[in-house]
């Protein structure tokens, strides 16, 4: 049986254009996405959406709540607490701290505009409640349309954003043969008490909380559509009894970034994910009658 991979039915031409100098790759967008974790009977759950099938980029697939980089996102003005950002421009494997701002800001902005969860507070030391009052909708809602810049919204608000609830985990950079690129960064976050999440996002058609190995599972079967990282970030996840867990084991984790590679052999084109086997792909190197 066919696991949920997805596999765009472009990328075979597109990987032999790249071979052959007919394609020149675009730079990847910066990206981030948040794996929010709450503690349940068995062992953590994890959020996910699944994008509508409209969407260009892996629709129908399971994701976490993330997205691109706003430009204003290394806004001075940021209101900030948790290690520095000199201290997450070396974890994150950046060149300078207004980066390493950008993409943790980015974790944190898209998670509240996606999910409504909001990891920021009041002090260094706390952290909001209930984020589901029409107010907060609408400052949701002008945040997805870029009407309002997270800095803005967090003076509006008073609060600081807490980057030491967030835990790095992972990096994964999109083929270089694909139209739409990302260099993502991956981090862990255990839902704040009082919180809740809610389907806030118009790219998503489902949300759900699953625990990771029941989510793999369904990948296994062909149940549920999954990019490689998503699939491998689940599978990541399973030995952690509890959503602390997982964040304590975070500072350890490498941030060496994935990159797929293709290469010729035997006629084929063999696609693959460093360390990641169970991904790899054999793709003849001349289109199949009717493909």
């Amino acid at each position: 049986m066919a696991n949920g991979q997805w596999f765009p039915p472009d990328w075979p031409d597109r990987i032999r254009a790249l071979a052959d100098g007919t394609l020149t790759p675009v730079a990847p967008k910066r990206a981030a996405t948040v794996m929010l974790l709450r503690d349940a009977d068995g062992g953590p759950a994890v959020h996910m959406l699944r994008r509508r099938a409209s969407m260009a980029f892996a629709g129908g697939a399971y994701a976490y709540p993330g997205g691109g980089v706003d430009p204003r996102d290394d806004d001075s003005l940021v209101r900030w607490a948790g290690p520095t950002r000199a201290w997450w421009a070396d974890r994150l494997g950046v060149d300078d701290e207004a980066a390493a701002q950008a993409v943790v800001c980015a974790a944190v902005r898209e998670t509240y505009e996606e999910a409504g969860v909001l990891l920021a507070g009041p002090t260094p030391e706390t952290v909001v409640g209930d984020t589901t009052g029409d107010d907060w909708e609408a400052d949701r809602a002008a945040l997805v349309a870029r009407e309002l810049s997270f800095a803005e919204f967090l003076d509006r608000r008073g609060l600081v954003l807490r980057s030491d609830l967030l835990g790095a985990w992972t990096r994964w950079i999109t083929p270089a043969f694909e139209q739409r690129r990302y260099d993502t960064w991956f981090f862990v976050a255990a839902l704040p008490a009082g919180q809740r999440t809610r389907n806030a996002s118009t790219e998503a058609d489902r949300t759900v909380w699953i625990r990771p190995a029941d989510a793999a599972a369904g990948y296994d079967k062909g149940e549920l559509l999954m990019m490689p990282p998503t699939i491998a970030t689940l599978r990541q996840l399973t030995p952690y009894a509890t959503a602390a867990e997982a964040l304590a084991a975070a500072p350890a984790r490498d941030m060496t970034p994935v990159l797929a590679k293709a290469r010729l052999e035997d006629g084929e084109v063999v696609l693959t994910w460093p360390g990641h086997d169970e991904f790899t792909k054999h793709i003849p190197t001349t289109p199949t009658a009717g493909a």
